[in-house]
């Protein structure tokens, strides 16, 4: 398993004004990961670009599969189809366009769970969403974060991962 080197958030943080929980973090690893079957590359979005009302996604998850069950002992994934604002901005006091997406319908009846936080909406082979929050009350809409909101931000903390002197390693000390 990849080690993680380092973590950012504090410095050039997501704008402070934005409710939480985003779920949004960026790790360094000590050393490239292998690409390989079970471990890919995935695209971004670009700023601000929307994924439309109507489109199917994947999430990923080990998350609870019941509402009385435990985590998940290997990875699900489930389709979820983004909605419009409107349901998520009605029951969501916190909900804010742009930067968040309203994912999830009731005739689907399979949505990200509790553990499922910070797992990826992937949509048209791109990571355009982060799980964040819903309502423990009901299954349907769930709020993910939209990373192209944040696209600017990421990529600035990818050039400073980039320019980063990385620490020694504790085992190499």
């Amino acid at each position: 398993m990849a080690q993680p080197n380092t973590s950012f958030l504090s410095e050039g943080s997501p704008p402070a004004h934005l409710p939480k929980p985003l779920n949004l973090f960026l790790i360094l690893l000590k050393k490239k990961a292998k690409i390989n079957k079970n471990v890919q590359l995935i695209s971004l979005p670009r700023h601000n670009e929307r994924v439309t009302e109507g489109t199917e996604c994947e999430v990923a998850g080990w998350g609870w599969t019941s509402r009385t069950g435990h985590p998940s002992d290997v990875m699900m994934e489930v389709e979820q189809e983004v909605q419009s604002e409107e349901p998520c901005q009605l029951l969501f006091d916190n909900y804010q366009r742009q930067s968040m997406i309203c994912v999830g319908d009731e005739y689907s009846k399979k949505a990200p769970y509790n553990g499922d936080s910070g797992g990826p909406l992937v949509c048209n082979k791109k990571a355009h969403g982060i799980v964040s929050h819903g309502l423990e009350s009901r299954l349907f809409p769930k709020v993910f974060t939209r990373v192209s909101y944040f696209e600017p931000w990421i990529r600035q903390q990818l050039r400073r991962f980039a320019l980063q002197e990385l620490p020694a390693s504790p085992s190499s000390q």
